[in-house]
């Protein structure tokens, strides 16, 4: 069996890898307004897995919030239509931003929006691969987002934990990585249980596990730790390492890729029984 730090130090070899980050590591909490020198250590850090040969792909939470800002709104919209009127403003902002930075360091960032519907039909599918595909030997990183203008399934998505999860498997990522605003998995909420026992590497994941996923009430994002639990749950079974690891410092990528105990690992197991469509057609994600 391999031990922890085998584990570890085999994520350097990985080829094609997933980061995903939530509207909280990216703004400032006073304001919502986005945090440009975190953003601008997050690109310059993604920047470097790409100058070493790896498909690099960004699930990026945050159009909401930034759309929320620049509309006025001082709290989180709550009608459907104010917040994909938020999401309209905010992800064009939003990507103009890692466009600049991204061309900064020398490389392309493209925009991916996707929803639910798209993924469950099997030639949008199949074209969301091909063109992932075409991009990375086109040398671009993909940045990703849940089509929040025409689509409501994103308050289900849990800001976009799941959508990350499916977009691993559905490119074959051999790792994906959550970044939020926990150090990881504990056996209790860290903040109102000072006992709690902080879990570094998870082997398999069963119903006790999944039990101990909690909501957030976070006034930025939406995804608690239940969701990052369905998505270990399924970029594990598509066969992938997953890390949950905080995102207060963005330079904890290329420590976790060189090994460094930070976070908590999922091992992927590659479920031979894995069908991406039987996810995406589960009506209780």
């Amino acid at each position: 069996m391999n031990t922890n730090q085998e584990l570890r130090n085999a994520l350097k070899d990985k080829k094609r890898i997933v980061v995903k980050i939530g509207s909280s590591s990216i703004t400032h909490p006073e304001t919502g307004a986005l945090n440009l020198i975190k953003l601008e250590i997050l690109v310059r850090e993604l920047c470097d897995l790409k100058n070493m040969g790896k498909d690099v792909v960004l699930v990026s939470s945050g159009a909401i919030a930034v759309g929320r800002q620049a509309a006025g709104f001082r709290h989180r919209p709550q009608e459907v239509s104010e917040k994909q009127a938020c999401a309209a403003i905010g992800q064009a902002q939003l990507l103009m931003i890692y466009q600049k930075l991204f061309s900064e360091y020398g490389h392309q960032a493209a925009q991916i929006l996707m929803t639910k519907e798209t993924m469950l039909d099997h030639l949008s599918r199949r074209n969301a691969t091909n063109t992932f595909d075409e991009l990375f030997k086109m040398g671009a990183i993909p940045v990703v987002n849940e089509n929040d203008t025409v689509s409501t399934y994103e308050i289900r998505f849990g800001d976009n934990d799941t959508l990350s999860a499916l977009v691993a498997a559905l490119i074959h990522a051999d790792l994906l990585i959550l970044l939020s605003d926990i150090d990881g998995l504990y056996s209790d909420d860290p903040r109102k249980n000072p006992d709690a026992r902080f879990i570094g590497l998870v082997e398999n994941i069963d119903d006790r596990l999944m039990a101990m996923g909690k909501d957030s009430s976070s006034d930025v994002g939406t995804g608690g730790m239940a969701t990052k639990l369905s998505a270990a749950r399924i970029a594990t079974a598509s066969g992938a390492d997953m890390i949950i690891a905080n995102g207060e410092d963005f330079h904890i990528l290329h420590r976790i890729l060189q090994g460094k105990p930070l976070g908590t690992m999922f091992c992927g197991k590659h479920d031979e029984n894995f069908y991406l469509i039987d996810v995406l057609e589960d009506e209780s994600l």
